[in-house]
């Protein structure tokens, strides 16, 4: 599909304002941001600059528009196709018919080698895997894993639990065909990132409490864990900083139906048995709305005895894996993160 001329135009002009001196972008960016300790990265406050003066936002209008112009902004953010790497179009079973998911394999990786099952971010209403094509293809690639992505339902048109339906069943599904996938059944991970990071911890307390496949290890980026509380994070983090509260508030109404359980695991994994979970990588960001409650997940983990790294980001904001394309800060924060899933999921 063709790039429209004018996010052409707005991608030129963002690559060229990251490329500027630093006293250039310090003065784009404005004065350093300082909250709660911690200072916003220029990466992330210049980005942040930009995208107000483009008048974007991660939700706008309606849910159709909101999802359009995350499409659009991908061409922004998110840095020229890394290649080589080869895709394969899947159709994955489930109780309510098909799953569309993409397979991404890296040139040369052996057969069979690890595999990351992996769910988008977006709020269970926006997103998909062409939102986080390049984000993929970076994790593939760096961690020297393949990686399914998962086209899961979103809502309005399908509420809770149908995402997390979705997510359990891809993984099971991955688990039961590994061999087709070149993947090895015993170093398959599960991961994503804000929703898709809910998904991931999910569907990993599902595979232990069902008692079949389990996965060998957690990928989890700035997780949504507990619908029931309002930490203090979001009180901090409310505006202006990518996520906002009111783009929460607005999801949330999307996915989940009036009346459920918030302590429900499957909505809330931070309310579930997190006993005999695998080893997890649990990244958060600084600048988010979301950060304590991911931390809070953390720390039920490391009580549980479960091994976990948690990576706090301080100087970033919510969805840095999908702004590789701009700046440095975003892909060596991502970096990062590829390096402990090629860690988790090596050969034992």
């Amino acid at each position: 599909m063709a790039i429209p001329l004018q996010i052409r135009a707005e991608a030129a002009f963002s690559q060229l304002a990251f490329w500027l001196p630093k006293p250039a972008r310090r003065a784009i960016a404005g004065p350093p941001l300082r909250l709660d300790g911690q200072e916003l990265a220029l990466d992330a406050q210049l980005l942040l600059r930009l995208q107000k003066l483009a008048k974007a936002s991660l939700v706008r209008g309606t849910v159709e528009e909101s999802r359009s112009l995350l499409l659009a902004s991908r061409h922004l953010v998110s840095g020229k196709t890394i290649e080589p790497v080869a895709t394969r179009e899947l159709l994955i079973p489930t109780g309510d018919g098909d799953v569309p998911a993409t397979l991404y394999t890296p040139a040369g990786l052996p057969d069979p080698s690890a595999l990351l099952v992996f769910f988008h971010g977006g709020g269970w209403v926006v997103g998909s895997r062409v939102s986080h094509d390049n984000t993929v293809r970076y994790l593939a690639k760096q961690a020297g894993v393949r990686v399914l992505s998962v086209e899961y339902r979103l809502a309005p048109e399908t509420q809770f639990p149908g995402a997390t339906e979705d997510a359990i069943a891809a993984f099971e599904y991955a688990f039961a065909k590994a061999r087709d996938l070149g993947a090895d059944p015993a170093r398959i991970a599960v991961g994503g990132d804000s929703a898709g990071g809910n998904l991931a911890a999910v569907t990993a307390q599902q595979a232990v409490k069902r008692g079949g496949g389990v996965p060998a290890f957690q990928l989890l980026f700035y997780p949504a864990t507990d619908f029931t509380v309002r930490r203090r994070s979001r009180e901090l983090f409310a505006e202006d900083l990518f996520l906002t509260d009111s783009d929460m508030t607005w999801f949330e109404g999307h996915y989940v139906p009036k009346g459920t359980d918030l302590y429900n695991p499957k909505l809330s994994p931070l309310h579930g048995d997190v006993s005999g979970l695998p080893p997890a990588y649990i990244a958060t960001a600084g600048f988010d709305p979301l950060r304590d409650e991911g931390e809070a997940y953390a720390e039920k983990l490391r009580k549980a005895g479960v091994p976990v790294a948690l990576s706090r980001q301080p100087d970033l904001i919510h969805g840095y894996i999908n702004f590789l394309g701009v700046g440095q800060r975003f892909r060596e924060a991502t970096a990062e993160a590829a390096g402990a899933l090629r860690l988790g999921l090596a050969p034992k």
